[in-house]
């Protein structure tokens, strides 16, 4: 085998996705002796389990599907939820905005349904650290048992706590903070205590009046700069055989993604233009 690659076949306790010809998608965790019945049939699960990944099987009625692991996103949009979840578009340029890097020291706010602290993990990687806090016991939980789900059990390098970052935290000199929750600006005197000079800040905000806000108070209290905020927008395309034409639906507005600098508190960045604001 050539170094690198890795073993694709299924195996017993494997987290799946079959896929029918219209591109419907059904989530099975694989089980030696089970079934999984669907509208067009009953696949056994013996006839996956040590398969080839990207195989198509055949019900007994007929129907031909594929099977494949299912990538990051796929996990995150189908996982049964409480909270709302940062959607997959919005989560790479996330990574991207605040530079989550290998090694990385990231503090969150707001675990929700562990999407983003799933995504963080991947980027930080295993020297990096990851510290999480969750206001809501129920929703610390869910996450907790999401990204169990996922990597088969809680990292070293994570940290789930449960807590009020908007009464303060313990860290500090940590690189990156990120916040998802409903008021980010009652969290800037945690964020300016924990985030090391020079670091980034990311505050998910749905509506404008919170990005609004939450610069305002950014510049309030001194001590941040380059402010930035986008929002993304996903348009899909259909392609079947030579027909290419835009989706009838779209991903829109999901959110605000806004960003800052941890700069010197005793400096002020607020010059005319696109530069520091």
């Amino acid at each position: 085998m050539p170094a690198g690659s890795q073993m694709t076949e299924f195996k017993d306790g494997d987290l799946i996705l079959l896929v029918d010809k219209v591109g419907r998608r059904h989530r099975v965790r694989l089980k030696a002796g089970e079934r999984h019945s669907l509208h067009s049939g009953a696949i056994e699960h013996d006839a996956l389990i040590g398969r080839p990944e990207g195989v198509v099987v055949t019900t007994q009625l007929g129907a031909r599907l594929l099977a494949v692991r299912p990538t990051f996103a796929e996990q995150v949009t189908g996982r049964v939820r409480q909270a709302q979840p940062i959607y997959p578009k919005d989560l790479g340029a996330i990574l991207i905005g605040a530079d989550i890097h290998p090694g990385a020291r990231v503090l969150e706010a707001g675990t929700g349904t562990g999407a983003l602290t799933l995504a963080v993990l991947r980027a930080v990687g295993a020297e990096g650290v990851v510290v999480s806090y969750e206001q809501r016991q129920e929703f610390l939980e869910a996450a907790a048992r999401g990204i169990r789900e996922t990597l088969g059990a809680l990292p070293p390098n994570l940290t789930l706590k449960l807590g009020d970052v908007y009464l303060g935290v313990e860290e500090r000199d940590m690189d990156r903070v990120l916040l998802d929750l409903p008021e980010p600006w009652q969290a800037i005197p945690a964020v300016r205590s924990a985030l090391r000079q020079g670091g980034i800040v990311f505050a998910h905000c749905p509506n404008v009046s919170q990005v609004q806000r939450f610069f305002d108070a950014l510049r309030e209290v001194r001590g941040f700069g380059m402010l930035e905020v986008f929002e993304v927008l996903q348009r899909g395309w259909t392609v079947r055989g030579r027909s290419l034409r835009p989706s009838h639906r779209m991903v829109a507005h999901t959110g605000f993604l806004c960003f800052a600098r941890r700069i010197a508190e005793e400096e002020l960045f607020e010059p005319e233009g696109e530069g520091f604001r």
